[in-house]
């Protein structure tokens, strides 16, 4: 992509960066207030039957899907005018979804600041081999990287992981203001889910909110998946890495019902997210449909989208994933 029209897109959707407080307090307004609802609810319904409450908890798994898509925005300081606005409801909506804000918002700008580039992998972004890298690696390494990408780690145990075990530290280098708000984090979720627990009882406190956390958490993993695992996705080392390129390339554009769309807060335009992170996720939608070279972006439907639980390495020389069993056939290593 030549550099005047890389510059020239960029400047296209420049004008829906624009935060509106109406649309934003919209968006809050019809999740936090459901998402409370539904909770409540279920609570009231684990006195006519467990299962009522579990049913009930599922469908909460809308919102809190909605509601991390609203602190991804405070992230990016994209949702409220004005930092300190965004940093608040990024803590208050953080600690509903499990996430200390500081934390994951470093992690997730390096993520940005580097998708597709080759030497800036492993922060905030799901772990990926290429075939260089896998053929040099140890046998326990390889080992441990296919199970890392086994669908039911990823999926079903990926999301108690993610809310037990990588959000509650800190890497070593952080900061003493990002390790003090995941301290301050973990001692609130403490006392508050403690106390649910110690006056509900375990199982209505798991009944109400394990159902709803565990169906969020896969959902989110899977789209993280796969707005960036696709068969000809981009990655560059250092020296050919650009910015547009890999958003525009290296993002999918998810092409999902409108109603998924909305569960989703609009991630599924994702090469759009990646080319301007500062464009609210109510406006994504009309970015892509209303500057033309974004509709170039590769598309994936929710039926194609499957295919992509095979692909397990990026092959640099070919510019594409691969699966093992290509590999062990091409290279002949299990």
């Amino acid at each position: 992509m030549e550099a005047e029209k890389k510059k020239l897109l960029r400047k296209m959707v420049k004008p829906f960066e624009k935060t509106s407080y109406t649309k934003s307090t919209i968006q809050i307004i019809n999740t936090l207030l459901p998402l409370l609802a539904l909770l409540i609810a279920s609570g009231l319904l684990y006195q006519l039957h467990w299962s009522l409450a579990i049913l009930c908890s599922a469908v909460a798994a809308i919102f809190l899907i909605r509601t991390f898509i609203i602190f991804h925005d405070a992230c990016h300081g994209s949702y409220l005018k004005k930092q300190k606005h965004n940093d608040l409801l990024g803590n208050v909506t953080g600690f509903l979804t499990f996430f200390p804000y500081r934390k994951w918002r470093r992690e997730h700008l390096i993520h940005h600041a580097g998708s597709g580039n080759l030497e800036k992998r492993g922060i905030g972004d799901i772990w990926v081999m290429t075939v260089t890298e896998y053929k040099c690696a140890s046998t326990t390494k390889r080992c441990l990287y296919k199970i890392y990408r086994n669908p039911f780690v990823m999926f079903v145990l990926g999301p108690f992981f993610l809310v037990l075990i990588s959000n509650r530290f800190n890497a070593k280098d952080a900061k003493l203001g990002e390790k003090r708000n995941t301290w301050l984090n973990n001692i609130v979720l403490i006392i508050l889910y403690g106390s649910l627990i110690y006056l509900l009882g375990a199982g209505q406190f798991f009944a109400i909110f394990a159902p709803m956390v565990f169906i969020a958490g896969m959902i989110g993993i899977w789209l993280f998946y796969i707005q960036h695992t696709f068969e000809d996705s981009y990655f560059e080392e250092p020296s050919e890495w650009d910015y547009v390129k890999a958003a525009i390339e290296g993002s999918s554009y998810y092409k999902l019902p409108k109603l998924i769309h909305w569960i989703t807060g609009n991630i599924g335009y994702h090469h759009v997210h990646h080319l301007n992170p500062r464009i609210p996720n109510y406006a994504l939608e009309a970015t892509h449909k209303n500057v033309k070279p974004l509709h170039h972006a590769t598309s994936i439907t929710l039926i194609e989208s499957l295919s992509s639980l095979k692909f397990k390495l990026y092959d640099e020389q070919k510019k594409c994933f691969i699966t093992f069993k290509e590999f062990s056939l091409r290279y002949k290593m299990a």
